[in-house]
């Protein structure tokens, strides 16, 4: 590896800065691709500090009582549905309810405002679109205990939220890179509706919790050991078993934990939005999203997987990619999951999850969606979201004699 010198540039600029390169010399392509393999491989497995308002506002109007938002018409802001808009460096943010209007020819939506938490909508110029209506417990009305979870990284801030009227079943949240436990909170009603205690956990390195030694996502391989902390928690407070919810990393997680934890025998369910069914179809994915050349992309996988890739990327090991290919280990995942997935996923393309659904039909329930792009699946239609999951999950609470290898 010649180089592990890192280009400020934005990812659209790769494709452009390597065919520059091209022309200068064999010597500074090796060089060049090194150096865009490297950063592409960084940015994986590095997590951000802090969340970028790219989304312009461009006028908040009130109507009567309540407020109207003029936003830059995004593909994530003119989709319908419910969704937190954060603002004020994510100290604050709004609740944004349906289209009110949609002018393509200016690029701006219009949206009605449900709630704002935190500060003055009106004085934001910007802020950044999430799937998570909520920041906290108490927004949604719901009675939380303040826990810590003993990682093996250190003490880490968990929810309880306990069901009015609770089974033998738990519900844990595993949320997805970039995220915090509070990406959980649209699940939890569901859960409480099905008698479940919900656990929404901090995992290393997602800014609620102590970061890994190296500071770097493991995309799994090292995570999963949080979620079985977690479930020990549960079992001690009176679990007889839990259902995993993972959303994107955090479904890859779940199953890295259904497969490998000492504790593995107490899950008794998945039920996952977009996961991460096969990591390398995803940053191959990304590389072409980004306009990365292929061989670059690949390089970048090397690097992540080979011994001495730690030296560029940062992290105290190798990733095991092959590992987590679950597409490839089909027949070995013994643990009954849902997966809710959308067909237009920008991010985690929905393919491996429904090959997946095709090679091991006893095991995998595949619900295809559409218009969500990533993780959105309950913000574009949360009444059917519920439903599947109810009428998935019900008649499997209670059931213990689950196959396993």
């Amino acid at each position: 590896m010649a180089s592990s010198s890192q280009p400020s540039r934005p990812w659209l600029k790769w494709g452009a800065l390597g065919a520059a390169a091209a022309g200068t010399g064999a010597a500074v392509v090796v060089t060049a691709t090194s150096g865009l393999a490297a950063y592409f491989a960084r940015r994986v497995v590095t997590p951000e500090k802090q969340r970028v308002d790219d989304v312009a506002i461009l006028a908040v109007i009130a109507d009567g009582p309540a407020l109207q938002i003029v936003l830059e018409a995004t593909p994530d802001t003119t989709i319908d549905g419910s969704y937190g808009l954060f603002f004020n460096n994510s100290r604050a943010h709004a609740v944004i309810g349906k289209i009110i209007s949609y002018v393509p020819r200016e690029g701006s939506v219009t949206r009605e405002v449900l709630a704002v938490h935190g500060g003055d909508l009106r004085t934001a110029t910007a802020g950044w679109w999430s799937g998570n209506l909520h920041a906290h417990p108490e927004e949604m009305g719901l009675l939380s205990e303040d826990i810590t979870l003993n990682l093996p990284v250190g003490p880490a801030p968990a929810w309880l939220l306990p069901a009015p009227d609770p089974g033998a079943s738990w519900a844990i949240m595993v949320h997805g890179r970039g995220a915090t436990r509070n990406e959980g909170l649209r699940a939890v009603p569901t859960a409480h509706r099905l008698g479940m205690n919900a656990l929404l956990m901090s995992y290393r390195n997602d800014g609620d919790a102590p970061a890994a030694p190296d500071g770097r996502y493991g995309l799994g391989v090292t995570e999963w050991a949080d979620v079985e902390v977690a479930i020990d928690f549960a079992i001690s407070r009176g679990a007889k078993d839990v259902v995993l919810f993972g959303n994107s990393m955090g479904g890859t997680i779940s199953l890295q934990t259904a497969d490998l934890a000492r504790n593995r025998k107490h899950v008794l369910a998945l039920v996952l939005d977009a996961p991460v069914i096969n990591w390398v179809n995803v940053l191959a994915h990304q590389a072409q999203l980004n306009r990365i050349p292929n061989f670059i992309g690949q390089y970048a996988e090397v690097m992540l997987t080979h011994p001495l890739g730690r030296r560029i990327t940062g992290l105290a090991g190798p990733v095991n990619l092959k590992s987590m290919d679950w597409v490839s280990r089909a027949v070995e995942l013994r643990t009954p999951s849902l997966i809710l997935h959308s067909i237009d996923d920008d991010f985690v393309p929905y393919e491996p999850t429904a090959e997946l659904a095709r090679r091991n039909p006893e095991m995998v329930t595949f619900e295809p969606f559409s218009k969500a792009r990533h993780t959105k699946e309950w913000n574009v239609d949360p009444e059917r979201w519920e439903n599947v999951v109810e009428a998935w999950l019900r008649p499997r609470l209670g059931c213990y004699g689950l196959p396993r290898s």
